[in-house]
């Protein structure tokens, strides 16, 4: 990742000042560690730096404007510098770009008066990943089904594909990129072409944000050789959905149970899942 000012020393960015209060905080935490909506704990005893927070991709930091504090640093986890800002008259937040490339981890937050360090604190920069549901056409048409895969006549399309709800729990951004469907579906694909995601290579998921991804395996299309179809006295099983992060590098996995009823066509089947 890019640094801003690779020039200054680590010494420099991480100088600490007699009676500076180290307190964790969490992008988007409040003081029960949970999400909330962007409130932090207070930083620093002096109450020079008065909150970190994450916002979608970029890491924000509010100062306090009555002590001369004239540039604000951002250490890595690893120690190096993330990147420097210069304080602005009569500004009192900076930010800085994290993307979805960065290491999660600790970073520090410094707030520089020239050479002298007035404050630091630390925040726990660290997406959390989670799968919640599961859903297809036929069961959920409310969702944007049209918008994402064109309306159509015969709507095979939307019929075969499938929706998934992910949240991120944590408190940086994470981006999805790739969407796997394995077990007992119609067509089970553990190697998808591409990311898996319907016209997309990835799906960014900011601190507390909840979004739908759309297949595009056609995991609930015709049955193949190695999937599950429809049956009129009903076929049950279970099957797992898999999705694979950029920040963390982790693969999240989710298994449901199925049951396939009332035809013997994955057009006109009727189709139950529920968590296992």
């Amino acid at each position: 990742m890019t640094q801003d000012n690779p020039h200054l020393s680590r010494r420099t960015a991480l100088r600490t000042v007699a009676g500076a209060a180290l307190v964790s905080v969490a992008g988007c935490l409040n003081n029960d560690d949970s999400p909330g909506g962007g409130n932090s704990t207070p930083s620093d005893e002096r109450g020079i730096i008065q909150q970190v927070t994450v916002e979608g991709t970029e890491l924000v930091v509010e100062y306090s404007s009555e002590e001369e504090v004239d540039q604000i640093n951002l250490v890595q986890p690893n120690g190096e510098l993330f990147g420097q800002r210069e304080t602005a008259a009569g500004s009192q937040q900076v930010s800085f770009k994290i993307g979805t490339s960065y290491e999660p981890g600790e970073f520090t937050v410094v707030a520089l008066s020239g050479e002298e360090t007035l404050a630091e604190t630390s925040s726990l920069i660290q997406p959390e990943i989670g799968i919640q549901e599961v859903g297809l056409y036929r069961n959920n048409p409310e969702k944007p089904w049209d918008e994402v895969y064109g309306d159509t006549e015969t709507d095979r399309l939307k019929n075969g594909e499938a929706y998934v709800t992910v949240g991120n729990t944590g408190s940086g951004p994470e981006a999805i990129v790739e969407l796997i469907f394995s077990g007992d579906v119609p067509n089970p694909v553990e190697d998808p072409r591409g990311s898996g995601m319907y016209e997309t290579e990835q799906v960014v998921i900011s601190p507390g944000e909840t979004t739908d991804l759309f297949s595009s395996s056609f995991p609930f299309g015709s049955e193949s050789e190695e999937g599950m179809g429809c049956s009129p006295d009903g076929n049950s099983g279970q099957f797992t959905v898999t999705v694979r992060t950029q920040v963390s590098g982790d693969q999240v996995s989710k298994t449901f149970d199925v049951e396939y009823s009332g035809s013997t066509e994955m057009s006109d089947c009727e189709v139950s899942i529920t968590e296992a």
